[in-house]
């Protein structure tokens, strides 16, 4: 947007020009089978994510470079091998750049990084198995400008294992936390009623039996006995990576507005203040509390001037 609006001062473009550029970053259609919500970083601060499944993996990796072309960065989640063969190969041809998240995938447009912003989110896994779709949360945050810190395989089988890096994750300075956990699902609420931070809830589909689809996981967070818990749907990182960047990123909007607020203050602020330095009056001099003063005032007599007859001169009008 930026880059339309400096061109269109530089009269580069027209208005017709410039406002058909605005539209396409909106919205574009691609062959008549997608239509790119490309304005929706701009609206909510999170970029579209293609789901591959259910879609060819020359269309979905179509998409994701149509997207990377346009706004600098594209993203696809739920890959399967033949999804990201096809994504590599488009790629390379278009000369762009693939980061790899487990089953997602960010492509990069050469020289495109996206604006960092100072706030932090911590992501907790309760085992390994949970780590393909933990790693769809880390993708979101990192494509929004945020840091992630991963510490994976925390569960409750053996708890002792968790304390150490929990406590890393909160001196790292995390903004918020997303734990995410299948089985049992109870890490997201031991985690909740042990620190101050936001909490998120993210359940996975690993488990045994009944409710090993993440139904157990989720029921379980969501009867969580640690209040303000927040969960999310089974394996949804996307969703658990977009409510942790907005959390983030409000939290750092916060610290920029003190900082600026501090400035402000500082440079408003007198430089020096200078002390009254003149001595008292004798007038204004008093004595110490409680003591009486030893001279009383003297009160002085007025006298009227007379005349040389002795008898009061009459005041002129």
């Amino acid at each position: 947007m930026r880059d339309v609006l400096r061109r269109l001062v530089a009269g580069e473009l027209s208005e017709e020009d410039a406002l058909a550029e605005l539209r396409r970053m909106q919205l574009d259609e691609l062959g008549g089978r997608a239509r790119l919500d490309l304005g929706r970083f701009l609206r909510r601060g999170i970029p579209e994510v293609v789901l591959a499944s259910g879609k060819s993996p020359q269309d979905a990796a179509r998409l994701v470079l149509a997207m990377a072309e346009r706004q600098g960065q594209g993203l696809i989640s739920r890959m399967s091998d033949a999804h990201e063969s096809a994504l590599r190969d488009a790629a390379r041809q278009a000369g762009m750049r693939v980061a790899e998240y487990h089953a997602a995938a960010r492509v990069l447009r050469m020289g495109f990084s996206p604006e960092p912003l100072d706030g932090k989110v911590g992501i907790l896994t309760a085992g390994t198995s949970d780590l393909p779709v933990a790693d769809e949360a880390r993708m979101v945050v990192e494509a929004c400008g945020l840091e992630a810190r991963m510490e994976a395989d925390l569960g409750v089988a053996g708890l002792h294992r968790f304390v150490g890096p929990l406590s890393a994750v909160l001196e790292w300075g995390a903004d918020v936390v997303v734990v995410a956990a299948g089985m049992d699902g109870v890490l997201p609420g031991l985690v909740a009623g042990l620190i101050d931070l936001p909490v998120i809830g993210l359940p996975v589909s690993t488990g045994y039996g009944r409710g090993g689809a993440g139904e157990a996981a989720l029921t379980t967070m969501l009867q969580s006995c640690s209040t303000g818990l927040t969960v999310v749907n089974i394996d949804n990182g996307v969703g658990a990576g977009a409510a942790a960047t907005l959390i983030a990123a409000r939290a750092a909007q916060g610290r920029r507005r003190g900082r600026s607020t501090a400035t402000t203050a500082s440079a408003m602020a007198p430089t020096s203040s200078r002390l009254k330095t003149t001595a008292a009056m004798a007038r204004d001099a008093s004595g110490p509390p409680g003591t009486a003063k030893t001279r009383a005032r003297t009160p002085v007599a007025r006298t009227t001037p007379t005349s040389s007859h002795g008898k009061p001169r009459r005041r002129r009008p």
